[in-house]
């Protein structure tokens, strides 16, 4: 019977197609690249030089041949990778098509990577556990990792600090504010000003942490708040009551004004929100921003902390000096400095009624106390007439001092090191090395007359701006190299914005520093408390009648087999008891030698040339 013949069902009996090589797609062509022209050889009859690369790139296999096992593992790590390294070697374009002709990241170098460190790695790192010593060498190359970034980024900060250089042998304390402003630029120049306000002098002054708005609150009732760099008003009032102090809250937007007999906090529209009755008499004014504390300073002698974003007192404390007049902050541990009538400073925390420490720095009373932003060095003036510096770092003694024609009643310190002081109408500046040396009192750096009596100084935080409150309004003086070129635009922007500003007070509320921390040194509060930590485990005993750390005594381990008798068991014990006793009695051994040479020499004895006979 014939079969009839059937068509191929698909996938059966169909010869196996061979095994193409796969094509690489062609890329296309960029419009910064250049079109290729085909060539004679791309012309010619043949394989394309694509295929010969894709033929070289896999490995090709002989017919007939046997490779044995130990050659065939050693040529596995031998694969040809020309090809890769030379498209590897090419150094990265742009969309332009040019070449980058410095890759990889800028070069930095070590003495400014190591001004932002801040782990000392001088010291090693203590015998610990191996996940505590993984931790610490983790934390370490983090913050060397930051440090580099830090230091990378200053190439960011284009500002110079400004400085003024007179000619070959010239005094630059001649050098009057006219020349300044005739010499600097025209945004410069408008930044000196001057506010005749002598109907209601004299006048207290204050800038906001950015810089950017000032008030300043008149004797006679006068309180004004504005935009010094566009002259903008925000508010003015008169409050109908004697203003001593006035200051700048948080932000621009609150003002807490010392009046005749209560503190009260206004808005930037002039509208009054508080008027705290607890705080009476207040004479100064200074505003903690990193804890949110408003410390005053009244004529009853008390020291009062306000937290102003709960609205209670944290502390009142009594400093048993009598009036209080004289008062400022440190700027680098939030400790306040208290000016008393007999000569004294006393520094105060909200944690310790009684002060951290006094000093006595002059015969008569204290005019004036001012603190640099680094917390170092101090200038205090008294009724003696003099103007000294100490240094606060522990050892309170006098660096300078400088005998006045004219006690100074008001002292500044700048965000670089400058030292302003008011002596009646006359303000004379010095300067130092740098930021980090103590201001020069032999020679001073400018000096300037005004029309009225000094009543308050400040310089203006990220301009070469010194406000000047006197009894016939307000002075803004040009300092050249008084502030800080670049600022953090994270934490003080003088440009921020309304929600900005918002977003900027959530973020300070949340990261609010506890007023119980402020103390002198505040890198002691990342060190562990020894005495604590050691009383602590002492009361810990003795509630509980045993030492829970102590060492357990030993229990040996049942066995099997017969080798857990009572026998077996007491006799392991006692070889362990044995060897513990064997290890003290050799560390007494050891020990002995050095109590009798302790015990044969005195302490405090002077060595003698007979000590050698000595057995």
């Amino acid at each position: 019977v014939g079969r009839m013949e059937t068509a191929p069902k698909p996938g059966r009996d169909i010869p196996p197609k061979k095994d193409k090589l796969p094509t690489k797609k062609k890329r296309p062509r960029r419009y910064w690249e250049e079109e290729t022209t085909p060539t004679a050889a791309a012309a010619s009859p043949g394989p394309s030089p694509n295929k010969k690369r894709n033929r070289e790139l896999r490995p090709q296999k002989p017919k007939n041949t046997h490779i044995p096992k130990k050659s065939r593992v050693s040529k596995k790590p031998q694969i040809v990778k020309k090809p890769r390294e030379r498209r590897d070697a090419e150094p990265p374009r742009s969309l332009s098509g040019a070449q980058d002709p410095f890759p990889g990241p800028a070069p930095v170098s070590v003495e400014v990577a190591q001004k932002f460190r801040r782990i000392d790695k001088s010291k090693k790192l203590p015998h610990s556990k191996s996940k505590t010593r993984s931790r610490l060498e983790v934390a370490e190359a983090e913050e060397e990792e930051i440090s580099v970034k830090a230091a990378r980024s200053e190439l960011l900060l284009a500002e110079e600090p400004g400085f003024l250089e007179g000619e070959d042998g010239e005094d630059t304390a001649k050098i009057r504010q006219a020349d300044i402003v005739e010499a600097v630029d025209i945004a410069s120049a408008a930044k000196h000003f001057d506010l005749n306000l002598r109907q209601f002098g004299p006048y207290r002054l204050n800038y906001s942490q950015t810089g950017r708005h000032l008030a300043f609150g008149g004797r006679r009732g006068h309180v004004a708040a504005l935009d010094w760099v566009t002259k903008k008003l925000m508010c003015e009032i008169n409050v109908m009551e004697a203003v001593r102090d006035i200051r700048f809250l948080h932000s621009e937007a609150l003002l807490a004004v010392a009046q005749n007999r209560w503190l009260h906090i206004y808005d930037n529209q002039g509208i009054e929100l508080h008027c705290i009755r607890r705080c009476d008499r207040v004479t100064r004014l200074e505003f903690l921003p990193f804890h949110f504390l408003l410390a005053t300073s009244s004529e009853t002698g008390f020291l009062t902390y306000l937290d102003v974003s709960v609205g209670k007192i944290v502390a009142a404390l009594n400093a048993r000096a009598g009036r209080l007049d004289v008062m400022t902050q440190n700027p680098y541990n939030a400790v306040i400095h208290l000016g008393h009538s007999n000569g004294t400073v006393s520094l105060w925390s909200p944690a310790m009624k009684e002060p951290l420490a006094k000093i006595l720095c002059h015969r008569g009373g204290v005019r004036a106390v001012a603190v640099d932003s680094t917390g170092t060095y101090m200038a205090t003036s008294g009724l003696d007439h003099q103007l000294k510096t100490f240094d606060l770092r522990g050892t309170f003694q006098p660096l300078s001092a400088r005998t006045l024609p004219q006690g100074a009643g008001h002292l500044a310190f700048s965000q670089r090191g400058l030292l302003a002081a008011g002596m009646g109408d006359v303000v004379n500046i010095w300067t130092g090395q740098g930021k980090a040396s103590p201001p020069s009192l032999e020679k001073p750096y400018l000096t300037h007359r005004l029309s009225g009596h000094v009543h308050g100084l400040q310089f203006c935080p990220f301009e070469d701006v010194l406000g000047v409150g006197h009894s016939g309004g307000i002075t803004s003086m040009l300092v050249p190299g008084a502030a800080e070129p670049n600022f953090d635009g994270l934490e003080s922007n003088p440009y921020r914005s309304r929600k900005q500003r918002q977003e900027w007070e959530v973020k300070a509320l949340l990261e609010k520093v506890p007023a119980e921390l402020i103390c002198l040194d505040p890198r002691a509060l990342a060190e562990v408390d020894v005495i604590s930590l050691e009383q602590a485990k002492k009361e810990r005993i003795e509630r509980l009648g045993y030492d829970p750390e102590s060492k357990a005594p030993f229990q040996p381990k049942p066995k099997l087999k017969g080798r857990s008798s009572t026998a077996s068991l007491v006799k392991r014990k006692r070889k362990v008891m044995d060897e513990e006793h064997r290890d003290k009695v050799r560390q007494s051994l050891e020990q002995q030698p050095q109590k009798q040479e302790k015990a044969a020499k005195p302490m405090g004895a002077r060595p003698s040339a007979l000590d050698r006979f000595v057995r």
